[in-house]
């Protein structure tokens, strides 16, 4: 059975968003942001990719037209607001989190700019927007350094495997819910193993050495 983002269950953007706002409030409780705080950053990163794909597509954010979509923040917020006192390894659980919905926004980008008439290479563009916009908004509301521009670790290259996935499956015809499945495993795979063994993507110059490599070496 193959499907198009148009008529794709809603709930895999909203378990995207889901994913997403948890680990905005996992960052807000490492913050020691209050609990409005967190609900906002929960928002920002859950629903900013998707607010994005859908301004450059021309069409009215799905988040300000569907109140489902309000949801997974209020659920996320609450969730970490009850369980983060006994949960220690946050980090952890943030990478966990935002590889997931890096997972699944890759392909519902994917999916909505091909669905919009979007040539491939263009909703490709669109899907990696879609899957790491939200995380970028995040980290820079938190006055973080954002995992996009993190030299020591691999975070778009996944999502540009799995939209690049996507639209090649799509157009073959056999994008389907099998399929899906696939694509959203090997893109979390290949986060969490980058974030896990310290993958690193060549610098912006050839030649160029990391500050904290020996020159020795």
């Amino acid at each position: 059975m193959t499907f198009a983002f148009d008529n794709s269950p809603v709930w895999l953007d909203l378990l995207g968003v889901f994913f997403f706002a948890v680990s905005g409030s996992l960052l807000a409780a490492r913050k020691h942001i209050d609990i409005v705080g967190s609900l906002l950053l929960a928002s920002l990163v859950g629903l900013g990719g998707g607010v994005i794909r859908d301004i450059i597509l021309a069409v009215v954010p799905a988040a300000f037209t569907n109140p489902a979509y309000l949801v997974p923040p209020v659920l996320a917020t609450a969730l970490v607001y009850f369980l983060f006192p006994s949960v220690q390894r946050y980090t952890s659980l943030l990478t966990l989190f935002d590889a997931a919905g890096l997972a699944l926004f890759c392909m519902t980008g994917t999916l909505k700019a091909l669905a919009a008439g979007m040539n491939p290479v263009a909703s490709v563009l669109l899907g990696v927007t879609t899957a790491v916009g939200g995380g970028l908004l995040r980290d820079i509301t938190a006055n973080e350094v954002p995992e996009l521009f993190n030299p020591k670790d691999i975070y778009a290259l996944p999502a540009f495997v799995g939209a690049a996935m996507t639209a090649g499956l799509w157009v073959l015809g056999v994008f389907n819910v099998l399929t899906a499945t696939a694509i959203a495993a090997v893109v979390f795979t290949f986060r969490i193993l980058a974030w896990r063994r310290s993958w690193q993507a060549p610098l912006a110059v050839h030649g160029w050495h990391r500050r904290d490599s020996n020159p020795a070496a």
